[in-house]
Formats: structure tokens, C-alpha cells, sequence
């Protein structure tokens, strides 16, 4: 695909849209509230066509990506779904898609091949409505459409239909609600009604959407067998990470966070489903997502440090924190934070990421499942299995955390050993928790056993951590910028009281720690009564339908 050396356009569109006969003359636009005028009106004659790969994946995602020419603003455009409407991103007009327009969707399309799946044209008579002092608030268009379904099966089709689309400064405007209400009153009053589609390439889909090919779907497996509970909730956490892929290429608040959680809890899925699923692959993948995680992790650390930081200058009220330092702390982890961005960016445009994003797809599609999955075991026989081997991951993941637990606790005390390898101890035992936690979720869905009181415990364990890890993390970056001061001969004092006040902080976060600690102990209890029992139970299903057999 070629490269735009054109910065890309962004809005975001928020509009309603109404079908109509095309008889249907349009109402009188001053009578909308906030509109006291039609500021102008001018016919464009636009023609567009709509790319997709052959399955049609950004179609079913309610992603559209079309290159049009006529009007205002011809060029390449994708359209992605968002909670206040759709983000449109448009790029100048050329012979193929922009790097940049597909960037936002290559999680979805990878490599695979775009073809032309639709034609759109439309003859569009746009009214510009403004207030009495001439903003323009919103542009109502009234379009006659004609289509071609380019699929198997597909035909062609005519209609009319109007959009009202609020401007920049509508979306400002105090009276939008109202105004994109009665708008809706005023178009229904003359026989218009909400479109039932959705986009206008939906619409020129029509059923030929159905003729299309599927893209590869979760394997169909026994919904009894704890496989199904395994793969299903693979494909969830997969579906999560293909979410929020294109928010942090927009660099969306928190998103960075969010994709580094997706991918956590991948790999520790697939660490708690081994014995389940099988296989030098699916130990790869576990391996690619731990290198992902590491570089979400260098952007997310800078990320939280950077608020950390904010928070401590906001907490200066005897203003010890001098021009030199307090520039520091305002802008060198936001810098850090928007080179690792940038790396992100490299790696989520890389082969090694569309090989891994096929890998998951792979395995959900294909899961490789332990031999007596495939050979001719029952499904009490094949149960018993499953359950054996995520109950011994349970109880693993609780030893191990017990274990960090009692070391954790007994050298907090041992001032001899140094500061940081201490802190390190209760690092080890946030990740112990995590772990445990995703086995618990595991075992629940694949079981129907409780576990939500172990999977809360953990869950409080890890915030109570995290919160202490967060405050060390904080101070590494001050020692860092205490170093560097030091070195361009500046003022260093407001460093070591800060960090002392991070210390404070992370004391305070600590406190916390015993009562989650015995949580988790008696959430476990509980449940390790109750995984003897499920045990027991599957056991002697087991040997009776085993039993059953010889007879």
C-alpha cells in the first residue's frame, strides 16, 4: 500500500439517519431548535467504493473503509466505532489505501487482501443550518442513492434517505441534545423514519452479506468438556486485544494499560490451560505475549509514573520542588512515555505481530488439544482429565504464592538484606496472586464451581501491590533524575524529599497487605473442599461409564 505524506484528517461523526420516499419534500429546517437558517446548500455527485477482505471483516466489526470521489472531502476514509459515535479518518485521494488509514484496523485484516465488495453512488443535496449569528451547527443532507452489491448474489438498489450530521461547534453546542431531538420530531412529522441500516454500505449489502464467506470461527467442541470453557475464554481475551489495538494506535487514555491486561491475561490463561492444550506452537504464542506485554510495559510504567508525578507536585504546598525540578517532573516521563509509544507503534505494524495475532486465531480455531481429546475417551473420562490438570494448576499457582508470601514477610523484617530486593519479594508476590487469580477464573468457567471469593481476594492483592509497585517504580525514576541533575550541576534536594514521600505512600499501600493475605488463605480453604468433592464426583462418573463400557 502506498504512503501519505498528507497528516490524516480525524472527526467524530455524530448524526441521525432516516429513510424516506422520494417524494417526501423536506421540511421546513428553520423550525429545528437552535437553527434560525439555511446558510447554504450546494449538490455534490460523490461515488464510492467500499473494501473489505473477503470475509467481510471490518463489515462484521461495523467498520467501513471507502475511497470516494466528488464533494468537499473525496478521498480514502475508514469508519470506526466509538461510545459517542464513529471516528472518521480521511486521507487524500489515491490509487490504493494509505498506510494510515489502515493502520487502525490491521489487527482485524493483517495482511490479507482488500477487494471491492460495494459501489455507492449518490446524487447529495447538502443544506448548511446555522444560528442567527451564522454557526453552523449541523448539515443536513438529502440523498439519492444507487448501489451495487459487488458480493455473490448481490444487486442493485435505489432509495433516498437524509442525514443530519452535527459540525465541530454542534458538538459544543450546550442545546445538541435538543437539537438532534427535534430534528428527529421534524422529520417524522413528514412521513420519514429511523434508517434501519446502519451505514449505506450495510444497506447496499443487503443479503448478499449472508452469500459472503465466514471468517474462521471458534472450533465447535463438547460445551460439557472443559475444552469449550478453555478455548472459549481464549477467544474472549483474544477478541479484547483486537479491541483496544486500534485505541492505543490513537493513543486513547488508558488504553496502552488496557491492551498490556489483555495480554497478560492471554498468557496466563494459556499457562493455566496447559495439559489442556498442547504443543511447541502454543508454547511460542506464550512466549510472543510475554515480549508484548514487556513493551506495552516500558509505555505503561512511564504512563503511571508521569500521573504519579503530577499527584506529588500537586502535594508541593511548601514549594520546595525549584523551576529545574519541577520542569523534570512535568515533561521527562511524558517524553519517555511517547518514545515507548512510538516503539509500540513499530511493533504493532510489524510481521511479528499479525503472526502472532494468527497464531491466537489459529488456536481458537484449531485449539490443540491434549490426545484424549482427540482419540475415542468419553466425555466423563475426557471431564476427569481436564479437571485434574486445572486443578493441579490451582494448587500449583497457591503454593507458589504462599511460598512468596512467607518469604515476602519474613525478610520485610530482615533489615540486613537491602531495600530493593525486599520490595522485590512483594513484586513477586503480586504476580503470584495474578496468577492464582486466572486459575481460579479458569477453573470456575470450566467447572461451574464458586470461585469468585479466591478470584477477589487476589484481585484485592494485586491492587493493594499495585499500588506499592507503582510507588517504587516511582522512586527508581526519581533516583534516575536526582543522578542527572546532579550531573548538569542543578538543585537536587526536592528529589530526596519527594522520594521520601513515595516511600510514605507506598508504606501506607502495604498496610493492606496481611488482611488480603488471610482472604486469600480462607478463600482457598473453601474452595479446595469443594474441588475435592467436584473431584470425587467426576471420578466416580468416570469409573462408571468406564464400567459401562467393558460391560
Amino acid at each position: 500500500m502506498s504512503k501519505s505524506t498528507t497528516p490524516l484528517t480525524r472527526a467524530l461523526e455524530v448524526e441521525l439517519k432516516f429513510a424516506t420516499s422520494p417524494t417526501t419534500e423536506v421540511p421546513e429546517l428553520s423550525s429545528i431548535v437552535g437553527i434560525d437558517t439555511v446558510a447554504s446548500t450546494v449538490v455534490h455527485s460523490l461515488s464510492a467504493r467500499y473494501y473489505d477482505t473477503a470475509d467481510l471483516r471490518l463489515t462484521r466489526a461495523k467498520i467501513t473503509l471507502r475511497r470516494r470521489t466528488g464533494g468537499k472531502d473525496e478521498g480514502w476514509h475508514i469508519k470506526l466505532p466509538s461510545d459517542k459515535g464513529r471516528i472518521e479518518i480521511g486521507a487524500p485521494l489515491s490509487d490504493d489505501a494509505p498506510q494510515e488509514i489502515l493502520d487502525p484496523v490491521r489487527a482485524i485484516i493483517r495482511d490479507l487482501p482488500l477487494q471491492v465488495i460495494a459501489q455507492v453512488d449518490n446524487e447529495r443535496h447538502e443544506h448548511a443550518l446555522a444560528d442567527d449569528q451564522g454557526t453552523i451547527y449541523a448539515e443536513f443532507c438529502d440523498d439519492h442513492v444507487t448501489s451495487w452489491s459487488l458480493l455473490p448474489a448481490g444487486i442493485k438498489q435505489e432509495w433516498r434517505e437524509w442525514e443530519l450530521e452535527l459540525t465541530p461547534a454542534g458538538q459544543e453546542f450546550e442545546q445538541a441534545p435538543e437539537l438532534l431531538e427535534s430534528a428527529r420530531a421534524v422529520f417524522e412529522a413528514v412521513g420519514a423514519v429511523p434508517s434501519a441500516s446502519p451505514s449505506k454500505l450495510v444497506a447496499a449489502l443487503g443479503n448478499s452479506i449472508n452469500y459472503a464467506p465466514l471468517p474462521p470461527a471458534m472450533a465447535e467442541l463438547d460445551e460439557e468438556t472443559a475444552a469449550f470453557a478453555v478455548v472459549n475464554a481464549l477467544r474472549v481475551n483474544r477478541d479484547r486485544l483486537l479491541e483496544v489495538d486500534p485505541q492505543v494506535r490513537r493513543d486513547e487514555w488508558d488504553s496502552v494499560h488496557q491492551m498490556r491486561v489483555a495480554t497478560r491475561e492471554l498468557r496466563s490463561l494459556m499457562q493455566t490451560f496447559e495439559g489442556i492444550l498442547t504443543g511447541e506452537e502454543y508454547l511460542n504464542l506464550e512466549e510472543e505475549l510475554k515480549l508484548l506485554a514487556a513493551t506495552l510495559g516500558i509505555a505503561r510504567d512511564a504512563e503511571v509514573v508521569a500521573e504519579r508525578f503530577q499527584m506529588l507536585i500537586g502535594l508541593d504546598d511548601d514549594n520546595i520542588i525549584d523551576d529545574a525540578s519541577g520542569e523534570h517532573l512535568a515533561h521527562d516521563m511524558q517524553r519517555k512515555y511517547e518514545r515507548a509509544h512510538r516503539t509500540i507503534l513499530k511493533v504493532l505494524n510489524s510481521k511479528r505481530y499479525f503472526d502472532l495475532l494468527e497464531g491466537l486465531e489459529n488456536l481458537i480455531v484449531n485449539p490443540p488439544l491434549a490426545p484424549s481429546e482427540t482419540e475415542s475417551a468419553s466425555v466423563a473420562d475426557v471431564k476427569h482429565e481436564e479437571e485434574a490438570a486445572l486443578f493441579e494448576h490451582l494448587v500449583s499457582a497457591y503454593k507458589k504464592l504462599m511460598k512468596r508470601h512467607n518469604v515476602a514477610v519474613t525478610e520485610w523484617e530482615e533489615t540486613e538484606t537491602p531495600l530493593r530486593e525486599r520490595e522485590e519479594n512483594f513484586h513477586n508476590m503480586r504476580k503470584a496472586a495474578k496468577k492464582l487469580r486466572y486459575s481460579a477464573d479458569a477453573v470456575g468457567r470450566a467447572t461451574g464451581l464458586k470461585t469468585k471469593d479466591l478470584y477477589a481476594a487476589c484481585k484485592t492483592m494485586q491492587s493493594v501491590l499495585g499500588d506499592f509497585q507503582d510507588s517504587v517504580t516511582s522512586r527508581d525514576e526519581l533516583l534516575a533524575l536526582a543522578e542527572s541533575a546532579r550531573k548538569h550541576g542543578e538543585d537536587t534536594f526536592a528529589y530526596g524529599v519527594l522520594y521520601q514521600r513515595e516511600r510514605e505512600i507506598g508504606m501506607e499501600a502495604l498496610r493492606g497487605y496481611n488482611e488480603a493475605a488471610k482472604d486469600i488463605e480462607e478463600a482457598y480453604k473453601k474452595l479446595s473442599k469443594s474441588m475435592k468433592k467436584e473431584a470425587a464426583r467426576v471420578a466416580a462418573k468416570s469409573q462408571k461409564a468406564s464400567d459401562a463400557k467393558d460391560n
